[in-house]
């Protein structure tokens, strides 16, 4: 299961992200991109040392810096469930194609019905 898959199922429900530097922020999933650069809303910021505690409204991360995240478990099997499905999904389809002729939809043959050749003009 990719990380990125559980960040993108997540959208808009509660996260905890720790940051290399042992900070933590608990919030709601904004967004996320492919570097998992995370935004936040309603976030609570706790000081590495766990003393210090900050409210914000919004939070941008910057993927490199964070250690790991924590979803919803049942989140975790609703991911499976659909990388698992999709996976099946994938594999029926790759069955049908086989045997079908070539990628180009041309069955071995070029255009105009000759194999290979250009016409001339």
């Amino acid at each position: 299961m990719l990380p990125l898959a559980l960040l993108n199922a997540a959208h808009n429900g509660p996260i905890l992200v720790e940051l290399k530097n042992s900070e933590t922020f608990n919030g709601h999933l904004v967004a996320c991109d492919n570097y998992m650069n995370i935004t936040m809303r309603d976030v609570y910021e706790t000081s590495a040392n766990g003393e210090k505690f900050w409210k914000m409204p919004e939070v941008y991360i910057k993927g490199s810096t964070i250690k790991y995240c924590r979803v919803a478990h049942e989140l975790i099997d609703t991911v499976r469930e659909a990388e698992e499905q999709a996976r099946k999904h994938r594999q029926q389809a790759a069955n049908h194609s086989h045997g079908r002729g070539h990628r180009d939809g041309h069955h071995g043959r070029a255009r105009g019905g000759q194999r290979g050749h250009r016409s001339r003009t």
